[in-house]
């Protein structure tokens, strides 16, 4: 079963710009991708990321063991996204290196944890996490609730956004 996620280089430049913004007491940013679905003949799938959902600063809690909690109010926004628009979610953070970065042993325990919410507007979709670098991406995906994640096996970023400029 193979897995692959792709993303336009646009988006990505979106998602890393949001992920760099300062936060009064968080140590960093997190975000939502909403991705569509193709499903692949081996029983995988391709995940399109299709938009970002930013996190308000009032969304975080303060934590003293997390670089960012997100109440109830910033899983409520892309939870109701996502129950009106059929969507995949992917919860995104940001590790500050270069690099293939792999998720922390809290990044594991607490999307096993919220990732299952996803499953309760959307049970169809597959959902999951992504962790970023300064250059690359690693990410898990649950096809149901019910499922172990399952590591990603391939991102591809996608050209370049046309502009009026690009189309001369």
């Amino acid at each position: 079963m193979t897995w692959i996620f792709r993303i336009t280089s646009g988006l990505l430049g979106d998602l890393h710009a949001d992920l760099s913004r300062p936060h009064k007491f968080a140590a960093e940013r997190v975000a939502f991708l909403s991705c569509r679905m193709a499903k692949l003949a081996n029983g995988g799938g391709l995940l399109l990321a299709h938009s970002i959902h930013t996190v308000a600063d009032k969304d975080y809690e303060r934590s003293m063991t997390m670089g960012a909690l997100v109440g109830s109010g910033g899983f409520r926004k892309v939870l109701q996204y996502s129950y009106g628009n059929d969507v995949s979610i992917f919860h995104v953070h940001r590790h500050e290196h270069s690099g293939r970065p792999m998720f922390s042993t809290i990044d594991v325990s607490e999307s096993a944890k919220f990732v299952l919410d996803f499953f309760k507007v959307r049970p169809q979709r597959p959902h999951g996490t992504l962790v970023l670098s300064h250059d690359s991406i690693y990410g898990h995906v649950w096809r149901t609730s019910k499922s172990k994640p399952q590591r990603i096996d391939r991102f591809t970023v996608l050209g370049h956004h046309l502009t009026d400029d690009l189309l001369g």
